[in-house]
């Protein structure tokens, strides 16, 4: 029969629809006001935790809505901004530095619904207010990390090899490796090609001097700038999660900058101050044959070099690194049986080896913990980036007793030093220094007022074309209003149903603009609809042809839309993609509202029977 839907069909529209509306329910309940406790100090977050943190809280007249214990991690809910602020200091107060306590939004979900698989959309920075950074990766640190790394490899290997050479350094030219003879030269060129292929090599010699130069290809060059981005990214994502930030955002902008989005985070200058630190340590002999005196004065061997001491004085050190802080994997706050404080660390299965080798050769020599940090000096370059201070302090000298493996100590440190060293080591070595280029925060009162805005909007735009729907078209134009309002739904509910959709301020444009382009779609439909019936067709073919006329060019003009927001969501960032996911969500949604949803109403009220007048 014309203009008849089968019951399937239309159970499916109701499904289809009811799925949408109960996804988007959890966003009628908003947020709490929340105190996340996260363990990073070696501790960790029990039942206990909980009972202790109940009990100080209601000591301090702080009403508990509900306290949650979940994956490790405490979280709180106050009932407002105020009890929020006072929770956090009695919190961090009483459980003291074995644990982070971050300031939070939760969403205020019932269980139950939770337990369904209900949850809020997501709020960008602009609505939920937070904290952006953009960071730059200092890459002529990282080149020049890896120089190091192969000047000590061709020591290493031309020695193993037996080929014997003068000195290694690094010019301007590269690195030169300087040899007696042309023979040489050739013999140790020859060599270094099978084990150092992403080298360029030349014979720099010039007169009596004998020189093989090696230079990173471009091909490296770029390898090492892409590995010093996504391991720095890596890192800073395991430094936030120590932060205890719920829905982060850490992605590369370009070739050298990296975004950090933490939505909710109130408490920025912590946050700021874990992100932007660079640490790393380095494990070197101690010269023990040089004099200190000269040391003082700077006079040491060409082999060594002369460090401050952490508290006064000097060391010296060797050159030769006989491990970095990239192998190790664990790093905790602990006492020793005197009560000072050290920092216990575990290495890789790699890292453990090289200490293995190194120090079974060593016991009984003095070792020390070179600790290394990049600070921002406020100076820039002439290409704009950031100049670094690189500060290098011993902060640790002790003699190998025994062949160490994967698990030591590293002591002299002060307690606060510990604890502090203890989260960067664990969170992971930056390969290269960041540096904080820009910083942005949006506090949680301007995002409610964006919240306020952009609802207002919406509110007047889809009032206006409702009442204009209802007036214009009359019967048709209540269905029409009523797909609208379902498409709105069904746009909330999916962006509630993907993990990685996040509503911003020109996501609300996108819905405000989606409510134009839903309602197009029906007036296509009805105007061919009066198209018909005033060229003499019955009441049911003029439906059937309305939307079956109507169709192509709806669908036209919705396909093209989407592709522009496709492009839009892969060349955009931030604000851009949020308005990106929301357009397409919306063109999805109100194609289908405006042609399957309002067909299946229409099909239920006129669909078959014989009527000569249509209220439209």
């Amino acid at each position: 029969m014309l203009n008849k839907y089968p019951m399937w069909k239309n159970l499916m529209v109701i499904l289809i629809i009811a799925i949408g509306g109960f996804y988007a329910i959890p966003n009628l309940f908003g947020e709490d006001h929340a105190v996340q406790v996260v363990a990073t100090r070696g501790a960790e977050v029990t039942a206990s935790t909980q009972a202790t943190v109940t009990d100080l809280l209601e000591s301090k007249g702080i009403a508990v809505k509900r306290s949650e214990l979940e994956n490790g991690q405490l979280l709180v809910r106050v009932s407002n901004a105020d009890q929020q602020l006072l929770a956090k200091e009695a919190i961090a107060d009483g459980l003291g530095d074995k644990f982070t306590v971050a300031l939070n939004l939760a969403p205020a979900t019932p269980q139950w619904l939770e337990a369904l698989g209900g949850s809020p959309m997501k709020l960008g920075l602009d609505l939920r207010g937070g904290v952006h950074f953009l960071m730059e990766v200092d890459m002529g640190e990282a080149i020049r990390k890896m120089e190091e790394a192969k000047i000590a490899d061709f020591r290493s290997q031309l020695r193993e090899e037996g080929i014997r050479y003068a000195g290694v350094r690094k010019t301007p030219r590269g690195i030169e490796v300087k040899f007696r003879d042309a023979e040489t030269v050739a013999k140790a060129e020859r060599f270094l090609k099978t084990r150092s292929n992403d080298m360029v090599y030349t014979d720099g010699s010039s007169g009596d001097d004998h020189v093989l130069v090696a230079q990173m290809s471009d091909v490296y060059l770029k390898q090492i700038k892409e590995e010093a981005l996504q391991q720095n990214i890596t890192t800073i994502r395991n430094r936030v999660n120590e932060l205890g930030v719920a829905e982060p955002v850490v992605q590369r902008q370009g070739a050298e900058r990296i975004i950090v989005e933490l939505p909710g985070v109130q408490d920025t200058a912590r946050a700021k101050e874990i992100l932007g630190a660079t640490a790393s340590i380095e494990f070197r002999m101690v010269d023990d044959k040089a004099d200190p005196a000269a040391a003082a004065n700077g006079r040491v061997s060409a082999a060594s070099e002369v460090y401050q001491r952490r508290g006064g004085g000097i060391a010296v050190l060797q050159k030769q690194v006989m491990l970095t802080g990239d192998h190790i994997t664990g790093a905790q706050p602990t006492f020793d049986e005197y009560s000072r404080p050290q920092v216990a660390i575990n290495l890789d299965a790699k890292g453990g080896s090289i200490f293995s080798n190194v120090t079974k050769d060593n016991i009984g020599k003095p070792m020390a913990t070179l600790f290394i940090e990049y600070k921002d000096s406020g100076v820039r370059n002439p290409d704009g980036s950031v100049k670094m201070t690189k500060i290098e302090e011993v902060i640790s000298v002790a003699t190998i007793q025994a062949r160490l493996g994967r698990n030591f100590v590293i002591t002299g440190l002060e307690h606060k030093e510990a604890q502090s060293l203890a989260l960067l080591l664990r969170a992971g070595a930056l390969i290269a220094p960041v540096t904080i280029v820009e910083e942005r925060t949006i506090g949680p009162s301007l995002g409610a007022e964006n919240i306020e805005n952009g609802m207002q909007a919406m509110i007047f735009g889809l009032a206006i074309v409702l009442v204009f729907m209802l007036i214009y078209y009359r019967a048709f134009g209540f269905i029409a209003n009523l797909a609208l309002l379902a498409n709105l739904v069904m746009v909330v509910g999916v962006m509630s149903m993907i993990p990685g959709a996040v509503l911003t301020l020109p996501g609300i444009a996108g819905m405000v603009l989606t409510v134009g382009m839903a309602v197009d779609g029906n007036v296509l439909i009805y105007e061919r609809i009066r198209e018909e019936l005033l060229a003499g067709r019955s009441v049911q073919q003029a439906i059937h042809e309305g939307y079956a006329n109507a169709f192509s060019t709806i669908a036209d003009a919705n396909i093209t839309t989407f592709m522009t927001a496709l492009i839009l969501f892969a060349v955009g960032t931030g604000a851009v993609k949020g308005f990106a996911v929301t357009l397409m969500i919306g063109i999805a949604t109100s194609m289908f509202t405006a042609i399957v949803g309002t067909r299946s109403i229409v099909n239920a009220l006129w669909g078959g029977k014989r009527l000569k007048t249509l209220s439209i």
